[in-house]
């Protein structure tokens, strides 16, 4: 009798994975939730990297549905401590901190605020070097020539 206890544990405990799970909601610059005819949290892209973790198996993605809900993909996310950002385009980014257990799923609901039109920052024409922005997968580093 034992033993089937033992292994039926086993077996509801293989199928809990761990996981990141939660609802973007968009609200305003008071914390008011905004009508889906001025925005929909649908494609905000929340971002989940394991600061514990070798840099190969360190982060996934995903992108939220038409109701703002997420979940990761199954058996991505592994134990450890996370940093989860969600970023929408017009709106300012978000990062909560959370560990995920060995069966765990951690729930992390963001609310991201609207960023006034006055504040958006644009970027101008480059005048020297320290004002590049440099994308590392566009970099081409060539050794020295003799």
């Amino acid at each position: 009798m034992k033993l089937f206890a033992v292994m039926f544990l086993v077996a509801v405990l293989s199928g809990c994975a761990s996981g990141i799970s939660g609802t973007v909601r968009l609200v305003d610059a008071n914390n008011k939730p905004l009508p889906a005819n001025i925005a929909t949290p649908e494609g905000a892209v929340v971002n989940m990297i394991n600061t514990s973790a070798a840099v190969e198996s360190a982060s996934h993605s995903v992108t939220t549905k038409a109701d703002g809900k997420y979940e990761s993909a199954k058996d991505m996310i592994k134990p450890g401590k996370y940093k989860v950002e969600v970023t929408h385009l017009g709106f300012q980014t978000e990062t909560r901190s959370v560990e995920v257990g060995k069966f765990s799923s951690e729930t992390v609901d963001v609310d991201l605020k609207r960023i006034q039109e006055g504040r958006r920052k644009t970027i101008k024409g480059n005048r020297s070097d320290e004002d590049m922005i440099v994308n590392p997968g566009e970099v081409n580093i060539q050794p020295p020539s003799m």
